[in-house]
């Protein structure tokens, strides 16, 4: 059961049966398209899986936890990541 990267391109060499390599290229790939994508605000959707976009997040104050003072946390682009249907069943 994969729980790192290096898991995960194991598990894909072992099953593609290809190289590590291969595997860790192919892993690599995916994973720079989606964050490019990302980047450039559209949304990625892989069937049976889920789909990956951004959000935007209003400015708001907050406290310093050490302090206690209250500051202004900028506007900012998160990544969002919400699982499809056929992944939510075989969690469940």
């Amino acid at each position: 059961m994969p729980n790192n990267k290096a898991d995960l391109v194991e598990a894909i060499a072992e099953k593609a049966e290809i190289s590590k390599k291969a595997a860790g290229v192919a892993l690599d790939t995916v994973l720079n398209e989606i964050a490019e994508a990302l980047k450039k605000g559209e949304r990625v959707s892989i069937a049976g899986f889920g789909t990956f976009s951004v959000s935007s997040r209003a400015a708001r104050q907050g406290r310093n936890p050490q302090t206690g003072a209250t500051i202004q946390i900028s506007a900012s682009k998160v990544p969002r990541f919400k699982a499809g249907k056929a992944l939510r069943e075989v969690v469940q």
